[in-house]
C-alpha cells in the first residue's frame, strides 16, 4: 500500500512541475518581442554619392545665379 501512495505522490509532484514549466514557457513566449523592422533602410554608397553630387550641383547653380546678377 505504501508503494501506491508513494507512486501517487511522485506522479502528483511531477504533474505539478510539468504544469509550472508549461506556464513559464507560455509566459516566456508572450514576453518575447516580435522582431521589429529596421528603422531606416541601409544606405547604398552609390546612392549617397549621387544625391551628394545633385545637391552640390544645385548649390553651385544657386551661387552662380545670385552672384552673376549685376545691379
Amino acid at each position: 500500500m505504501d508503494d501506491i501512495k508513494q507512486a501517487a505522490a511522485i506522479a502528483a509532484v511531477m504533474a505539478y512541475i510539468r504544469e509550472e514549466e508549461e506556464i513559464a514557457c507560455a509566459m516566456a513566449m508572450q514576453a518575447q518581442p516580435s522582431p521589429a523592422p529596421p528603422a531606416h533602410p541601409p544606405q547604398k554608397p552609390w546612392g549617397l554619392n549621387g544625391r551628394q553630387a545633385q545637391m552640390q550641383l544645385r548649390s553651385l547653380m544657386q551661387l552662380k545665379a545670385f552672384h552673376s546678377a549685376k545691379f
